[in-house]
């Protein structure tokens, strides 16, 4: 990608690399009650962090074990002059979870943390614009670098998890252990890359900033089965992915941002994290019902709709057909 020393880094960048550790509950923040628990009964991964969240707002946390955001056919549409205000939103299962990895990154990797302040801003002067074409205003989140474990609204935040987005603080949090292993494990280097991780979970605020957050909460409640649950799950997920593309185009249009071999830098990323690749790393076999962030190609395939669109009409995973 192309930046130099001219491009503004996002004020919006918050590096809190010094201030590891931290509670199960956070410093100050939300209090998560759990059932029979005390602290000891709090989980760090992601899945089991999500269901704490949900088990709070009343909603059934074994839907979020599987992952489950509810099912097709429900019609949930893009809204062109959204009126819902932001609602609790969760994930199912984080796409860049590194299962048994915590280890820390040099805090001195400046040039790193300039490339993420960058990218944040090339967001937010994006979807800026696009809010103000339907006469609304984006209200830009916050990106919060950590190491190793840190509180934040839903939990707290551990570098295994890989990248995540905090509906409850509308933050984004990522240990930038990360993206090394974003290059060797999942054998996806590459700038671009990178900037697709950060472009993806802002898509998840954009996602809650719209309302549609919100009506996959409800739908999710109503979904009659996990496996209904998880397909609407999917639809969420590759609508971010589709956002994340949608992006990407704009800031190139305006910016000349990409440069050869960036787009195959994303579409590797992209594929990488699909349900089938993670779970036949994780387990050796793939099981369709229990993907709750869609497989590779449908990753690749919807990340590649927005680019080619740049249209976040074109992302309505929701109504799709075929995924």
């Amino acid at each position: 990608m192309r930046y130099d020393d001219k491009d503004r880094e996002s004020k919006n960048l918050e590096d809190r690399r010094s201030e590891g550790g931290g509670s199960p509950f956070g410093r100050g923040g939300l209090r998560i009650p759990m059932g029979g628990g005390g602290r000891g009964g709090f989980s760090i991964t992601t899945m089991l962090i999500i269901g704490a969240v949900m088990l709070f707002f009343g909603i059934n946390p074994l839907d979020i074990l599987r992952g489950g955001v509810g099912g097709g056919g429900g019609g949930i549409e893009i809204p062109q002059f959204p009126k819902a205000d932001p609602g609790p939103q969760t994930t199912g299962r984080n796409p860049f979870e590194i299962p048994g990895r915590g280890q820390q990154v040099d805090a001195s990797q400046d040039e790193m943390k300039k490339f993420v302040g960058r990218v944040l801003a090339d967001t937010e002067d994006v979807w800026n614009r696009i809010f103000q074409s339907f006469g609304r205003t984006y209200k830009e989140p916050k990106l919060v670098i950590f190491s190793g474990a840190f509180p934040t609204a839903c939990g707290t935040g551990q570098a295994a998890m890989g990248p995540f987005y905090c509906p409850l603080d509308q933050k984004i949090y990522i240990d930038l252990v990360f993206y090394e292993e974003l290059k060797r494990r999942f054998k996806a280097p590459g700038d671009f890359a990178q900037a697709y991780v950060i472009a993806h979970e802002v898509g998840h605020h954009v996602q809650t900033l719209l309302g549609i957050a919100e009506k996959v909460q409800m739908a999710k409640q109503q979904a009659r089965s996990e496996r209904d649950a998880n397909q609407i799950q999917v639809r969420m997920e590759l609508q971010a992915d589709c956002l994340a593309g949608v992006w990407a185009a704009l800031n190139h249009q305006v910016k000349n941002r990409l440069e050869p071999g960036d787009i195959e830098e994303g579409l590797t990323a992209a594929a990488a994290i699909g349900d089938d690749m993670i779970q036949r790393q994780q387990s050796g076999r793939v099981v369709p019902d229990a993907f709750t962030h869609g497989s590779s190609a449908q990753r690749v395939r919807w990340f590649r709709k927005g680019l080619e669109t740049a249209q976040i009409r074109e992302c309505d995973t929701f109504n799709a057909n075929q995924l």
